[in-house]
């Protein structure tokens, strides 16, 4: 038969209790954190230690489900009143699910329809930690934004429930993000995030449907918050002999004093920004410092030799920066005819895997930069007194790729006199090494579909229209390879004579 009940628990006896006699029967007598007495029944544990009983502050309701089996499940309510009409309601869902009026699934959604919306998202938190996506799992990363944002629109909107979710409301909350100088793809982000959580809860058979489906997205098109450019190939050229010669070039810097304003104590100089024009006097003048020391001036070659060569990679291959820090010295195919490297399924983007064509160029420089690695190795590996390695060991990364990359290449361009943004407002990032790949292949001649291929694209409009820069491209010499299209003129013939 169902009922509610307050369910019961012993504890140990709290700290300063004293054993009193109330209404005839031995109780503890004890006072509580905001100092309110406290009176409890006592009995005697397994190992004869005496304990408190306590019962829950809510009332629990038993009952027996559709299939006949005793279920226990918290009302919430701390009124005997209240918690029995919540038993009421549950004996009404079972006798429905009987008759077949509703569902399973319909009457799990009912078991999750009170509670709050703050715990179905943490249950989703712990669905991307278990998730795998093409063989991954959901980075850290991804999981802290999304916590981030569902947070957000869950407080900006006021949801308390799953059916407090409603489309009119976070189109409200969007076209306030939008007045707040919120970004088109920002908003989009906020939006997939609660969208993909109200797809998890109908799977889960928390919601019946989503009722964010045909939520519009901002469109980014209009609103374009960050535009790339491409690098010319003077700017290229600049930017690889900055990286190249900046790890030594930075000991090699002159003094220039501080303004007046800006002295403090003994501190009246400070080192000269590294220019185009001064990196090379820069450069001499840091091997000229290192001369004593050739381990350390070797490491800091090698370090801008990397650095050189991850750029010149990123560019000629199109790699991402996380595709690039996944390669291997095992993943490299450089002694065949046509030379490659193979990008694991689990490390690319698209989750397909592929084999990423090297220029002979850049397989020279690769070689010879591998065989300083294995020469620096072999030297650690003497003077530890181990057996020298006659290769780099197949999972040895490519490239140290550190995660402040960003900064370094800002600090190259700098250097390069690269400006991060140019007068229209583009900007040059690592990403912007993609997008020059992809252009100088379209401003080389390369066929569409192939240049598509060769940027792994699914779509021939992403590849023309967002990777290739327009501004870079010989949009007059293509005018003038057509043909001409006058109409040439006939000779006028003599009029008969009369």
């Amino acid at each position: 038969m169902a009922n509610v009940f307050r369910k019961t628990y012993t504890q140990p006896l709290p700290k300063h209790v004293e054993i009193v006699e109330r209404r005839g029967r031995k109780m503890a007598m004890w006072f509580d954190r905001r100092g309110r007495r406290k009176y409890d029944e006592i009995t005697t544990g397994r190992r004869g230690e005496v304990k408190i009983v306590r019962q829950s502050p809510t009332y629990i309701a038993r009952y027996r489900d559709a299939d006949g089996v005793e279920q226990f499940e918290s009302t919430g309510c701390k009124d005997e009143q209240a918690a029995r009409h919540v038993l009421a309601d549950i004996l009404k869902r079972v006798e429905h699910m009987k008759a077949g009026i509703i569902t399973p699934a319909q009457d799990r959604q009912a078991n999750h329809a009170d509670r709050p919306i703050r715990s179905h998202v943490a249950d989703y938190l712990e669905h991307l930690r278990a998730k795998t996506v093409r063989g991954r799992k959901v980075s850290a990363a991804h999981r802290e934004n999304v916590e981030r944002q569902l947070e957000r629109i869950v407080a900006d909107c006021r949801f308390r429930l799953l059916r407090d979710v409603d489309r009119g409301a976070m189109e409200k909350w969007m076209n306030r993000q939008e007045a707040a100088q919120m970004g088109a793809r920002t908003r989009n982000m906020y939006r997939a995030a609660i969208v993909s959580f109200c797809n998890w809860c109908v799977e889960a058979d928390r919601l019946p449907v989503n009722p964010l489906a045909k939520l519009c997205s901002a469109d980014e098109h209009v609103d374009r918050r960050r535009t790339r450019r491409a690098l010319t190939e003077d700017e290229i050229g600049r930017l690889l002999e900055a990286a190249r010669r900046r790890p030594v070039a930075e000991l090699g810097r002159g003094s220039t004093p501080k303004p007046k304003k800006q002295c403090k104590g003994r501190s009246t100089w400070s080192k000269a920004e590294l220019t185009f024009e001064t990196l090379e006097n820069a450069y001499r003048r840091g091997r000229g410092l290192l001369k004593d020391e050739p381990d350390r001036l070797a490491e800091l070659e090698l370090l801008g030799q990397e650095r050189r060569l991850i750029y010149k990679t990123m560019i000629l291959t199109g790699l991402r920066k996380g595709e690039l820090a996944s390669l291997t010295a095992g993943q490299l195919a450089l002694d065949g005819p046509r030379p490659y490297a193979e990008l694991l399924a689990k490390h690319e983007k698209s989750g397909r895997g592929a084999q990423i064509p090297l220029r002979r160029d850049l397989v020279t420089e690769l070689q010879a930069f591998l065989a300083k690695r294995l020469l620096r190795e072999q030297k650690k590996t003497r003077c530890k007194g181990k057996a020298m390695p006659m290769r780099l060991p197949a999972g040895a990364p490519l490239f140290n790729v550190p995660r402040d990359l960003l900064k370094i290449f800002d600090r190259d361009l700098a250097t390069a006199g690269i400006a991060k943004k140019d007068e229209r407002g583009r900007t040059v990032d690592l990403h912007a090494l993609r997008h020059t790949f992809g252009t100088h292949l379209s401003k080389a001649g390369v066929a569409p579909r192939v240049a598509m291929a060769a940027m792994r694209h699914s779509s021939l409009d992403l590849t023309m229209n967002i990777y290739t820069d327009p501004v870079l491209l010989d949009v007059g010499a293509a005018v003038d390879a057509l043909p001409s299209f006058d109409t040439p003129e006939r000779p006028v013939k003599a009029a008969d004579p009369a």
